[in-house]
């Protein structure tokens, strides 16, 4: 079994730079988990189904390709919209874990990044890592990327739409979003991604000398 390192944290924390590059320093394979629920809410759009046939969904989550996650498809707001309903859904959750699961096992190792990685997915994780950052400033970042793109964003609206999504994150029955007990805790509010990289490192690095 491979070298695990578990990476949970609320949107727009910086969490997914990190993961990936971490994973692209020690040559591990890289799962944004939040993809998974994304490709199971398009394969449900594709198809013309019902977002709240939990069955259907369940079905759709099993079958959804770890492997050919396109995440510039994925990020559609739709998509976004559609993965936050199914993913409430204990069936799909269960199924998605289970298809994470089997990924963190890949050799020589891991990086997985999400909302309930260090908890759920991967309780066993030898490194685990909570990035956070406060609601304002995840919510200027988010801003900032959809300007960069040349889009027109409102960052009253945006800073809404995080804390909504940390209240519906944090307060679900089923694998709510917090960090595991054992958690390196990273709050990149001042931080920027090189610090958090470098510090990042420096727990991975201690971990495996201990392996």
């Amino acid at each position: 079994m491979g070298f695990m390192i578990a990476i949970d944290g609320p949107a727009a924390a910086g969490k997914g730079t990190l993961s990936r590059q971490v994973a692209e320093a020690y040559g591990f394979h890289h799962l944004d988990t939040g993809l998974t629920y994304r490709a199971t809410a398009k394969a449900l759009l594709d198809a013309g189904l019902p977002l709240d046939d939990e069955k259907v969904a369940e079905k759709m989550a099993q079958e959804v390709d770890l492997m050919g996650l396109d995440r510039d498809i994925l990020s559609a707001h739709a998509i976004g919209e559609a993965a936050s309903r199914i993913a409430v859904m204990p069936a799909v959750r269960r199924a998605l874990v289970e298809a994470q699961r089997s990924f963190s096992r890949k050799e020589p190792g891991t990086v997985l990044d999400g909302r309930d990685i260090g908890t759920v997915v991967c309780p066993d994780a030898p490194v685990k890592l909570y990035v956070t950052a406060s609601a304002e400033v995840r919510a200027h970042r988010r801003h900032d990327e959809i300007v960069a793109k040349g889009a027109e964003a409102d960052y009253d609206a945006i800073f809404a739409e995080v804390k909504t999504r940390d209240d519906r994150d944090m307060g679900r029955a089923d694998s709510p979003l917090k960090p595991a007990p054992d958690a390196h805790l990273l709050d990149t509010s001042e931080m920027s991604i090189e610090a958090a990289f470098r510090a990042a490192k420096a727990i991975i690095d201690a971990a495996l000398k201990t392996k």
